[in-house]
């Protein structure tokens, strides 16, 4: 039994946040129906590869995990009916659409408020749902920008780095998307009212700031890029071996720092501290020692000791071959949607829970797969279903 079981959820939302967060819920034991336009494209779900002889996108077998999928027109009456039916069941909607796009449609929270007064209605925005951005449009690299934080990182001569994380999508959108969820869903089990949750990704980037943030708010002092502890002012960084590999340096709490120095037989670096007054002098060093050795002769003299170093690894080392990734079953194989022996590598949702583990049961299926299933169960005919698809409300996939 799932921890999340009975809890049944609408998805209206598209590309990575939204998704990824359902995908969470869904894992945990939640029921998600992903609603779709049956004519309008989705460019995660849509992205290649494909699984081989199959019309289903890596992403979308991985993101639609544990989701049945219903294709629906919202632009038209009989298919705003459709979802007000389903309300009455599944009471907790998540949509990611701009703000005033549900309301014009006639499913925006007051609306649906009236029909289900304990629905939970969770909208993930950019900019969030008030404030003069927001109605603009925006990705990962454009909060991440606008928060701040991208104005002291990456290298001094260059300026920022794209890092290809879609730090906001996930480490925001999806996880505070599910954290106000769960949190609604507790304030409704104590008081039996539901309620409106305004999420933004840009919101969340803030407090990305961490310490820096902090620290400008008392003294007024702008971060610079290389001068931080944590951006390139340290010997916490990055370096080169010789056969063109990096290891990742996050020596800073003195034993690791001692510990570190004396791995790499320069001790007398230890006296220095992991951030002297000459940073560009002591990094020197450790470049220089760190690019005598293959990445692979550093691995075996960094191997059991406290220093806090570790290896930049490929997808390949980092998703197959790590020892801990296998320990911990992040990568898991799970079945092909509709078939009964062959499997994909999937990455697990990352919590461990000792009374209802997670199971992989089914990979995603193609968008729209579980329209008529669906529509079945609310009470539709197969004749009624078959009126609705010829009236461009919904599209049963053959």
């Amino acid at each position: 039994m799932g921890a999340l079981n009975g809890l049944k959820i609408l998805d209206f939302s598209t590309l990575l946040p939204g998704p990824y967060a359902t995908l969470m819920l869904g894992d945990l034991g939640a029921d998600i129906i992903k609603i779709s336009s049956p004519d309008k494209a989705d460019i995660v779900a849509d992205y290649p590869p494909y699984i081989e002889g199959t019309k289903l996108s890596a992403n979308q077998a991985w993101l639609g995990r544990n989701k049945r999928n219903l294709f629906l027109n919202l632009k038209t009456e009989k298919g705003v009916e459709i979802i007000k039916k389903l309300i009455m069941e599944y009471d907790i909607i998540v949509e990611q659409f701009r703000p005033g796009v549900m309301e014009r449609l006639g499913l925006g929270y007051e609306d649906l408020k009236k029909i289900n007064p304990k629905i939970i209605y969770c909208s993930l925005t950019g900019y969030g749902q008030t404030g003069p951005m927001k109605n603009s449009a925006g990705h990962d690299i454009n909060y991440l920008a606008r928060s701040g934080n991208m104005n002291y990182s990456g290298r001094e001569k260059t300026g920022p780095v794209l890092t290809n994380m879609q730090i906001a999508d996930i480490g925001v959108g999806s996880l505070h998307s599910v954290i106000g969820i769960l949190t609604a869903v507790y304030y409704r089990t104590m008081t039996g009212k539901g309620q409106y949750i305004d999420i933004s990704m840009f919101d969340g980037l803030l407090p990305f700031n961490a310490m820096e943030g902090v620290a400008f708010l008392v003294n007024g002092i702008e971060p610079q890029r290389e001068k931080t502890r944590l951006n390139g002012g340290s010997a916490y960084d990055f370096y080169e071996t010789k056969d063109h590999r990096y290891l990742s340096v996050g020596s800073l709490e003195p034993k690791f720092w001692k510990n570190f120095c004396e791995c790499i037989e320069l001790p007398e670096l230890i006296k220095e501290t992991v951030m002297p007054h000459d940073i560009n002098s002591l990094k020197e060093k450790i470049r220089k020692r760190i690019l005598e050795k293959d990445l692979k002769e550093w691995n075996e003299i960094f191997k059991g000791k406290d220093v806090c170093v570790e290896p930049v690894q490929t997808m390949r080392e980092a998703m197959l071959e790590d020892s801990h990734v296998k320990a911990r079953n992040l990568i898991a194989d799970v079945k092909v949607a509709g078939e009964n022996e062959r499997t994909v590598k999937q990455m697990t949702t990352p919590i461990k829970l000792s009374e209802s583990p997670i199971e992989y049961k089914e990979t995603g299926y193609p968008l729209g797969y579980h329209t008529e299933e669906i529509l079945k169960e609310i009470g539709y005919t197969l004749e009624e279903i078959e009126k609705l698809e010829k009236e461009k409300v919904t599209a049963v996939l053959k």
